[in-house]
């Protein structure tokens, strides 16, 4: 190829061939980019996929059933409709037992999460009325955050408190996710939900 060939071919600095570069390089460069894109996705689906799978694996370890509740025996219950509703999206296990006069439901995560609602906020969002909330401390020196749930002709009492790795309670669930985040406080945590049913007589 001589050299006059060679300006006047493809590579010429013709004002349609510099048209056509231009034009070639919009197409490519987009193209390379949702390559780049589509590529980080994947890599993140894989090893977001990984991480969860790991942390579930955690949580299903850290978790122990307790087999008594004061003293009497406890058994599995298929979960219900507000245990359900804790379970939505939750990053954890949820519970569901019975010592024949309570219903306790243990939720456990091995990580911090906003997922870890009150019940008295699933309460809510089921149609329940909340009412007369306190805190108490009961066996064992414990606080609990107490308050009674009540839809049409059912009421329970409900308390809650959540325990960490060492033994630390919290009754509220923002205190328990800070000082989660901060490193005050270390997993695998367990809230505790203890249902016990009420008759109107007794509200």
């Amino acid at each position: 190829m001589n050299t006059r060939t060679f300006q006047t071919g493809w590579f010429s600095n013709r004002f349609v061939n510099r048209v056509l570069h231009k034009t070639l390089w919009l197409v490519v460069l987009p193209l390379c980019t949702m390559w780049s894109i589509g590529s980080a996705v994947v890599e993140h689906r894989v090893h977001g996929t990984d991480t969860s799978s790991a942390a579930f694996s955690a949580v299903q370890t850290a978790t122990e059933l307790p087999t008594q509740w004061h003293g009497a025996p406890l058994r599995p219950l298929a979960l219900g409709d507000v245990e359900l509703r804790f379970a939505r999206h939750f990053p954890g296990t949820v519970a569901r037992m019975t010592d024949g006069s309570q219903v306790l439901v243990l939720r456990t995560v091995v990580r911090p999460t906003r997922m870890l609602h009150p019940a008295s906020d699933c309460y809510r969002g089921l149609g329940y009325r909340i009412h007369s909330e306190q805190l108490e401390v009961q066996a064992r020196q414990q606080h609990w955050r107490c308050f009674v749930a009540e839809r049409g002709a059912k009421a329970v009492r409900v308390c809650e408190r959540i325990e960490d790795a060492q033994g630390q309670g919290y009754t509220d669930t923002s205190a328990w996710y800070w000082a989660s985040i901060t490193g005050q406080s270390h997993g695998p945590w367990q809230a505790l939900t203890v249902a016990t049913p009420l008759s109107h007589r007794l509200l």
